[in-house]
């Protein structure tokens, strides 16, 4: 990579990684602070499936500030810090922001695509059941696709009341509207956190730093360039294997994605130059 951008002096805690990290607390403190009043930051900044009557462009971008519990932020912010703040001493400040938003939005729109395919695998299935409403397939349906947003004992008396009388079509438009409220819900989750843009910095500090030893739980040495190699493959494999278990895996990938094309960008940008 080209030094002609390492800024004058080093630091250990530059201005964009320290306004980062600010201007995310704030975000953190006001998510709580206005939801005892009734103001719901998770639907008005987190990333919202398109089609959803939440969705706003602007999310793409303010999906990064929003985090969802202490943990998420301090693990998230920690990780900025440890690995964003050489970055940018190297890069500079505008190069780093720039970076830092590329692989955030780029993230965003890589899960933004995941979901697509998601939410129209779930459309078919539900146009296949719209044919023929049953009790067996209502169950299967629901299980295979809305596990976990449903309160069970209210499905369960509803499918022990079709039960009871299978020949009522009354059940059978009610499972559909079952569906359809469970469909809009799902599509309203919001996507949250600043992990994308992490993984992105993650990625280029492996690649600039390859030999640079991270030390894993504080106690377990490895080399930059082989932590980044595990935690992608880390991420791929629970992004196949487990889609729907609430973490945006394929948003990290994502962010690594395009930090991987930004670097490649640079660096043959640089050598046209020359």
């Amino acid at each position: 990579m080209n030094n002609s951008y390492r800024p004058g002096g080093f630091s250990f805690l530059p201005p964009a990684v320290k306004n980062l990290l600010i201007i995310n607390v704030l975000f953190f403190i006001a998510t709580f602070a206005l939801s005892k009043q009734g103001i719901d930051l998770y639907q008005l900044f987190g990333l919202s499936w398109v089609e959803s009557e939440n969705f706003k462009p602007f999310q793409l971008i303010t999906y990064m500030f929003m985090h969802g519990g202490i943990s998420h932020l301090f693990f998230n912010m920690f990780a900025l810090w440890m690995f964003g703040y050489l970055l940018e001493n190297v890069w500079g400040t505008k190069r780093f922001l720039i970076f830092y938003f590329v692989t955030g939005v780029g993230a965003a729109l890589v899960q933004l695509a995941i979901n697509w395919y998601g939410f129209h695998e779930v459309k078919q299935v539900l146009e296949v059941y719209a044919s023929n409403p049953n009790i067996s397939d209502f169950s299967t349906v629901l299980n295979e696709h809305f596990g976990g947003m449903y309160k069970v004992q209210v499905v369960n008396q509803f499918i022990s009341e079709w039960t009871a009388n299978p020949g009522n079509t009354m059940f059978q438009a009610e499972s559909m509207g079952i569906f359809n409220e469970l469909l809009t819900a799902r599509m309203a989750i919001p996507m949250v956190g600043a992990s994308g843009a992490i993984f992105g910095i993650l990625l280029a500090f492996g690649m600039m730093f390859p030999d640079q030893r991270i030390y894993v739980y504080f106690l377990f040495p490895i080399k930059a360039k082989f932590f980044v190699i595990i935690y992608g493959a880390i991420e791929f494999f629970a992004g196949v294997y487990n889609p729907n278990g609430g973490i945006a895996h394929f948003a990290h990938l994502g962010g690594m994605i395009f930090g991987f094309a930004m670097l490649m960008y640079w660096k043959h940008k640089h050598k046209l130059k020359r």
